[in-house]
């Protein structure tokens, strides 16, 4: 009898545990397919004529919140592979979507919509074109411009200086990086003026030690009459980039050359953020992960990570016993970026017959 009764209670014991798992498998894994990029604030307006057709308005609210996502994830040298997508096929990325508000005004249709796209089906489509996507991350970094005049041997910074003046003017929704300028500081400026001849060998480390923000670019105009060299020191990820630019027959006291410079200053440095943070789709890496499923809320966070990680392909459940859930992951990078992505979530791994064992640091 005494038997039959410890039999008993560890029959419920694993039925405990099986139950848990389902309860993990049915309610949690099924937020992998829900990732979602989501636009909002798309903003129509139409006049009211006898012909309105308010489908054909949110036809064209999907296609501009579609733009905007294309170009908040791919580099402008791929954004034109993109540019006849049809409204089908735009639509049929369409995870949920959701009118903000509307109104009527003086005869007029106001439209703002909120747009969320399936992230699987958009990177689908953007293997399809042999486009690589980039992790939508926003950036603040410092930046610090400044302008040479080699005819007068003189340097500008500042109020005085029209890039400084200009330059967050003319932002736009989809951009990935603030740009924070640096405050009018005196001494700073006799720095600069200092190292007026040495400026592109010249650390800023006196300017950029007074800012809490890891990240910066340094922007060095040299202009000789119309003519204008740029040299960016660009340091991103606790990495170094240079890149020097030359532009003919800018103006720079003409506001409209003034703001078009700036707009193409900005795409390049877009498009250099989105490298340092791009996806390789073609990489699917099969990664198998073990996880005490003692703790349902762990369980549950390590879930949501999954869930959310732009990097994560796709992960489910494919086996489970009383101790552990064995999870099927597929990865878009590499073991090692991998584990520097998951090192950020306070995770590491113990690798068994092939398993990562998965280690909670928190």
């Amino acid at each position: 009898m005494k038997f039959n009764s410890q039999l008993n209670n560890l029959k419920l014991l694993y039925n405990f545990f099986l139950f848990l798992a389902l309860i993990n498998i049915f309610f949690s894994t099924g937020k992998s397919h829900a990732k979602t990029f989501s636009i909002n604030d798309i903003e129509i307006s139409t006049p009211f004529e006898i012909n309105f057709n308010k489908n054909e308005i949110i036809d064209k609210g999907f296609a501009e919140a579609f733009d905007e996502l294309i170009l908040s994830i791919v580099q402008s040298k791929d954004q034109i592979k993109l540019k006849n997508t049809s409204i089908n096929q735009i639509k049929g990325m369409i995870e949920t979507f959701s009118i903000k508000e509307e109104k009527f005004v003086d005869e007029v249709y106001y439209l703002t919509l909120n747009v969320s796209f399936n992230k699987k089906t958009v990177f689908n489509l953007l293997e399809t074109k042999n486009i690589f996507p980039s992790l939508p991350l926003k950036k603040n970094l410092l930046f610090i411009p400044v302008v040479v005049d080699q005819n007068k041997n003189q340097v500008s910074m500042f109020s005085e200086n029209k890039l400084f003046t200009n330059w967050n003017l003319n932002n736009k929704k989809y951009n990935l990086l603030n740009y924070v300028l640096p405050t009018q500081d005196l001494d700073d400026f006799s720095l600069i003026k200092k190292n007026i001849n040495n400026l592109e060998t010249y650390d800023f480390k006196e300017i950029i030690s007074k800012y809490n923000i890891d990240d910066h670019i340094i922007m060095i105009v040299f202009k000789s009459n119309h003519k204008v060299t740029v040299f960016n020191k660009i340091f991103f990820n606790k990495k170094n980039n240079f890149k020097n630019l030359s532009f003919n027959e800018l103006n720079f006291n003409n506001e409209e050359e003034m703001l078009k410079f700036i707009d193409n200053l900005k795409l390049v440095y877009e498009d250099l953020w989105k490298l340092q943070n791009q996806i390789n789709t073609s990489v699917m890496l099969p990664l198998n992960i073990s996880i005490d499923n003692s703790n349902n809320i762990k369980v549950n966070k390590f879930e949501k990570i999954l869930s959310n990680m732009d990097l994560i392909y796709n992960f489910s459940i494919y086996k489970f016993d009383n101790q552990n859930n064995f999870y099927k992951v597929i990865f878009n990078g590499t073991p090692d970026k991998f584990l520097e992505v998951m090192n950020y979530h306070n995770y590491d791994f113990e690798i068994k017959n092939k398993i990562w064992v998965l280690n909670d640091k928190s």
